[in-house]
């Protein structure tokens, strides 16, 4: 009698332990500090990806293009205020020598209360973070490409501010655990932007018929600084998606996700940079309008810059605890997309691979 007792002691210890471990699992979805402790997760990883034509990037010439490595880095931070409460940090940036392209693209701080814990039905967060992409402006150059012009990106930033809502929820049985998010993106429309302008452009009228001997004006020539700022429109994005991990014994787990986000179309609403007096005609009043003409023409153009794009993301990692409060994973990614026809983040291929380590203290 004393061993079949001793065994289903032990079964039932085994099984709560398991059920622990996945539970405090830093690569858990719904891992969440404790009281007091901190914890840290840095990360790095390379991404091959290859250019989708569209008009902007078929513009560009950069159709087809190959880029990598396009190096990535990543921060995650966060304090357990309470078991329930916690505030945290995510941080990322990108090094593309490719296309000379670098800078933050991810930046957020905020905090999460647990609703539901794992003694209720399923748990249940939910988390607001302010936005901040706005600390760097946006950077660029409007050139010209052969006979087409086009915007040159030189950082990842779109130079709003802005604010996340957000839940996610889900439960864990043992050592298995599912879990989903949804949250929502606003910015705030500002003027924080720098675009640099090859003074050789010609300038764009819109729909004003100008006189063909004016053709060949320079947006220099019209006025034009070599850099201007302009106030572009609130816009938002989506996320929805699910992860879930598997704790295959008490040093190894697996995990796997999928994610959708929604990229949105940017705007312009109007220059904000104090053009300069133009000097083309001699007649001061022409020289306005011209100068006028080119400004609505720009704006009807960037009004809706189409340039929005969806993403849906597969995950997976495998993940290894060293000690109790330090993890390894090695995690990839595969990203299909589809963009609109302005876009320049449309890509046929897609894939990072990198490398995590987590610690708490």
């Amino acid at each position: 009698m004393k061993k079949p007792l001793i065994s289903l002691v032990a079964l039932t210890a085994s099984v709560m332990t398991s059920g622990a471990m996945a539970t405090s699992n830093m690569e858990n979805p719904l891992y969440m500090p404790q009281n007091r402790e901190v914890y840290l997760k840095t990360a790095v990883a390379g991404m091959y990806k290859t250019v989708e034509g569209t008009q902007s990037t078929d513009k560009k010439g950069t159709s087809g293009q190959t880029e990598f490595p396009v190096w990535r880095f990543f921060g995650d931070i966060g304090y357990g205020i309470t078991d329930r409460l916690d505030v945290h940090g995510h941080f990322g940036y990108t090094r593309d020598n490719e296309i000379n392209r670098q800078g933050m693209h991810r930046g957020r701080i905020g905090l999460m209360y647990r609703f539901l814990t794992d003694n209720d039905p399923f748990v249940l967060d939910l988390y607001g973070d302010a936005y901040l992409s706005g600390i760097s402006p946006m950077k660029g150059t409007y050139k010209r490409y052969g006979t087409e012009t086009a915007f040159d990106f030189a950082n990842y930033s779109n130079g709003r501010w802005g604010a996340i809502i957000g839940t996610r929820f889900g439960k864990t049985w043992n050592d298995f655990t599912l879990a989903a998010h949804v949250e929502y993106l606003q910015t705030f429309g500002n003027h924080n932007n720098k675009i640099a302008i090859d003074p050789s452009l010609r300038p764009l009228y819109g729909n004003v018929e100008v006189d063909p001997a004016l053709w060949g004006t320079t947006i220099t020539q019209l006025g034009f600084p070599a850099e201007i700022s302009v106030d572009l429109k609130s816009t938002h994005e989506t996320v929805a998606g699910f992860d879930a991990m598997y704790q295959m014994s008490k040093k190894w787990s697996l995990g796997a996700g999928f994610e959708y986000i929604e990229h949105y179309d940017n705007g312009v609403k109007g220059i904000h940079t104090q053009l300069n007096k133009p000097n083309v005609t001699g007649s001061a009043a022409i020289d306005q309008a011209l100068q006028q003409a080119v400004v609505n023409g720009l704006l009807d153009a960037t009004a809706d810059m189409d340039d929005g794009w969806d993403e849906y993301v597969i995950k997976t990692n495998v993940a290894y605890q060293y000690t109790d409060d330090v993890q390894f994973s090695v995690f990839f990614e595969y990203t299909l997309d589809e963009a609109h026809a302005q876009s320049q983040n449309a890509t046929d291929c897609k894939m990072e691979l990198g490398v995590r380590m987590a610690a708490r203290f």
